[in-house]
């Protein structure tokens, strides 16, 4: 499906869900949708080198119209093939660009994509321009303060510098270093430790860019605290983790008028998306797996996530079981 984008997307921005690989697929995406209308989402990160090869590209792209305002993230180091996914992308309705210099994955190294393209800040100012020719989206990149030992604040501006000259509009800094070898990915979010006043510094060097922090943000003070220095705050596993932690952002952060959000609207909510996908024959637990965090500190939560869990793995459920599991919490005034 080719979705037509929003009117007006500006500063979506400033508070954005990271993408995160196994996690941010167009159910949870449709979820988070029933939570903030005003906030980025992102697409899992989609290897460009797949998409060209791919001979069903909708597999990887298509979303619902809902998920506006939406970024596409692209892994790739080859000028070319970054070009015909950015195409893609713009006639694919989405709203922004992200390509993935952040990554620390084996998997993504071998590749030559992600966090080792910081060690090659001209490559990556060759795929940013490409992409920039190729595309009337915006471009942004999604990075590190470094990597290894090229993590000096003089390399990492260095870096930013360059890729800005080539096109990127925007600048998403996770505030750790990543290492290529030792740490595998999961150890690579948790064990550097976050270094806010790196990329604090890397703004008033460079003030007239637009530059988001990532990395250790957990609720919305800490957003509001980051949004005092920087133009914008991505939030990945608290929002993953704790969904409804964020019921109040589209009032904190773009001054929406309050609603009232429970986890049995976000389920009703979230009904017409699950009857499409099941008649797409695809599973309910597609989408209850990412229902499962949603109820969480409240008498009965347990015996909830464990009977959804259960009925929604079972090979013919439908949207029964999720009419019930809404039905549920509604009775429970959830």
């Amino acid at each position: 499906m080719i979705a037509e984008p929003p009117l007006n997307i500006q500063e979506a921005y400033r508070f954005s869900i990271a993408p995160m690989l196994d996690y941010t697929d167009r159910h949870y995406r449709v979820l988070m949708r029933q939570i903030t209308r005003r906030a980025l989402l992102y697409t899992e990160m989609i290897v460009a080198k797949a998409l060209h090869h791919s001979k069903q590209k909708n597999q990887f792209l298509d979303f619902d119209s809902i998920e506006h305002p939406i970024a596409i993230q692209i892994g790739g180091d080859d000028p070319q093939l970054l070009t015909e996914a950015a195409k893609l992308a713009e006639a694919w309705g989405y709203d922004e660009i992200n390509l993935n210099i952040g990554c620390p994955s084996p998997r993504v190294k071998a590749g030559n994509f992600g966090a080792c393209l910081m060690a090659n800040p001209d490559q990556v100012a060759r795929c940013v321009e490409a992409m920039s020719n190729a595309s009337n989206l915006p471009i942004t990149v999604k990075h590190r303060i470094g990597i290894d030992n090229l993590d000096s604040a003089k390399l990492l501006k260095a870096f930013v510098s360059c890729v800005a000259k080539a096109g990127a509009q925007r600048f998403i800094v996770h505030a750790r270093k990543a290492y290529l070898k030792g740490l595998d990915p999961k150890q690579n979010r948790t064990i550097p430790p976050l270094q806010y006043e790196r990329v604090e510094d890397l703004k008033k060097q460079l003030p007239h860019l637009k530059i988001e922090l990532n990395g250790g943000l957990k609720d919305t003070q800490t957003c509001l605290k980051a949004l005092e220095t920087f133009d914008g705050a991505m939030v990945g596993r608290a929002a993953y983790e704790h969904p409804l932690r964020w019921k109040n952002i589209d009032e904190i952060i773009y001054g929406e008028q309050a609603r009232s959000i429970k986890a049995s609207g976000v389920i009703y909510g979230l009904l017409p998306h699950a009857e499409e996908h099941l008649h797409r024959n695809g599973r309910l637990w597609d989408i209850c797996r990412h229902l499962l965090q949603l109820v969480e500190g409240v008498p009965g939560a347990r015996n909830w996530r464990r009977e959804l869990s259960s009925n929604a793995q079972k090979s013919k459920s439908d949207l029964k079981v999720l009419e019930k599991a809404a039905q549920q919490l509604l009775e429970a005034g959830l």
